[in-house]
């Protein structure tokens, strides 16, 4: 990836993180951290990979994105803002009782969702649906999904994986977020999901690992999905991230898994991000 767009989409993701902050700092509510952990990707596939189009929301031709990590809604929300499908000034609104942005994606409600989610393991299994749709409707859209790797320990997920090896979905592809952390602490204590790999392996998926906060490690393993194409294997792209990535005290810490900064917080963190704009 040469050097303009790798600084065009460190820029987006940046928006996208700004953004989430804003959103949970407005309503005193909401997920940053996760929200912060998969800002990268979302600015990878939005404005770099996804066949959407803002003017036309329910093209049937369209690629369908799930956000299966319902509660990380600010960072969907704010790549939706960002690409125009509704104004950014809007995302203040986020989690008020009339506001259409609500705490986790409404596809009734919000233009550009195209799944309503929140818990958890209902949107992979969504996004499986739509990819056996397109094979049995000749339709040639790809269908992407963000995991995250707390999801992992729901049972439907497995279920999931097992549907989509069977039926060779290779029109699928997944981003498993592995910032590690959880609600309760870290994944592996909680409910140790790995080795994480090898399981979607033995489900029949071509799986890739990577750091997901690295674009050119992100567009590489895309450019493998869309080349697995046709030979009958769903992709799974496990991204090491960073929970809270980009602000120094959220960085890592569990604590801002579903904590609202208050306005010194909110404050910090804005001026950290800027820095890095």
């Amino acid at each position: 990836m040469d050097n303009d767009k790798k600084l065009f989409l460190s820029q987006k993701a940046n928006e996208i993180r700004k953004s989430s902050l804003t959103e949970v700092y407005s309503a005193s509510s909401g997920h940053p951290g996760g929200s912060l952990s998969i800002a990268d990707i979302l600015a990878y596939l939005f404005f770099e990979k996804l066949n959407i189009n803002k003017d036309n929301p329910n093209d049937p031709e369209r690629d369908r994105f799930v956000l299966s990590k319902g509660h990380t809604a600010p960072a969907l929300y704010a790549v939706l803002a960002e690409k125009g499908f509704f104004p950014k000034e809007d995302l203040k609104t986020f989690r008020h009782s009339d506001s259409y942005l609500q705490g986790h994606p409404d596809m009734k409600g919000t233009p550009g969702v195209d799944m309503t989610t929140g818990s958890l393991g209902l949107g992979v299994s969504a996004a499986c649906g739509m990819a056996k749709s397109a094979k049995i409707f000749n339709k040639n859209y790809k269908v992407y999904a963000i995991l995250g790797d707390g999801e992992l320990g729901e049972g439907q997920v497995w279920e999931a994986a097992m549907f989509a090896g069977h039926y060779k979905l290779d029109n699928l592809c997944l981003f498993i977020d592995w910032n590690g952390l959880q609600i309760d602490g870290p994944v592996t204590e909680v409910m140790n999901s790995t080795p994480i790999d090898k399981k979607y392996e033995a489900f029949g998926f071509n799986v890739i690992n990577i750091n997901g906060h690295d674009f050119d490690e992100i567009e590489n393993a895309v450019k493998q999905f869309e080349e697995s194409m046709g030979k009958g294997k769903p992709t799974a792209i496990i991204c090491k991230t960073v929970k809270g990535k980009g602000v120094s005290f959220m960085e890592n810490n569990v604590a801002w898994h579903g904590t609202a900064p208050n306005k010194e917080q909110y404050e910090q963190a804005m001026a950290e991000l800027e820095k890095l704009a």
